[in-house]
């Protein structure tokens, strides 16, 4: 009977290279033999899906702070519930391009939500489930505003100050620092070929382990 899926999150600020990297680690994943599904939040569901149009669309009706914490914790529901349970229960490895640790860091550090309230949600949506390994991709705030500037479309979180990007990746390196046991810090501010040692080195162990079982 097969185990447990293993988690893996993909974290980071807008520009940091989370949709390049998650597809070299999918690759890397699949060399060693092992079953993968890569999803997103928000999304990752049909009704998810159309929850993410609401969230990222630029839209006339303002989106109050609490109304899109909201939003994002009942698109994490249903991707967990239909999605990323399933799959983990079927012996596959998951891999998220975001999770709480984006609620914690956008919601949290960036709108400056209470802590306390995130956790709480999180308990009721998640009932225990964290990731395995998170991955942190980091770069300035500037780094990644450059990169983002210079992409054909832009959604509505694509559109934030300096100020507020340079508080989530605070946020997130806090948090990288609470949750040490999980996170991993890739140096997303250097070329891809290093970023992607990086991410190697990091999985190795769980490569490994999974090849030794």
């Amino acid at each position: 009977m097969k185990g447990r899926g293993t988690y893996i999150t993909v974290e980071g600020i807008e520009g940091t290279g989370k949709s390049t990297n998650i597809e070299f680690v999918t690759g890397l994943i699949e060399a060693s033999g092992i079953k993968v599904m890569t999803t997103r939040e928000p999304g990752g569901t049909p009704m998810a899906e159309k929850i993410r149009e609401l969230l990222l669309d630029h839209g006339q009706e303002p989106v109050p702070e609490i109304a899109e914490l909201l939003l994002f914790f009942a698109a994490r529901s249903l991707h967990l519930r239909n999605t990323i349970v399933p799959a983990l229960a079927r012996g596959e490895w998951v891999i998220c391009d975001r999770f709480t640790d984006a609620s914690r860091a956008y919601q949290g550090s960036g709108r400056g939500l209470d802590a306390e309230q995130i956790e709480r949600m999180a308990d009721w949506v998640q009932n225990g489930l964290e990731p395995d390994i998170t991955l942190l991709l980091d770069a300035p705030a500037e780094v990644g505003m450059a990169r983002t500037a210079s992409r054909d479309q832009n959604d509505r979180m694509d559109n934030e100050t300096l100020a507020f990007y340079q508080r989530v990746r605070q946020g997130y390196l806090t948090l990288a620092d609470v949750h040490a046991d999980r996170f991993r810090i890739i140096n997303a501010d250097q070329p891809l070929a290093d970023v992607h040692a990086e991410i190697s080195a990091c999985l190795a162990p769980l490569l490994n382990k999974n090849t030794d079982q």
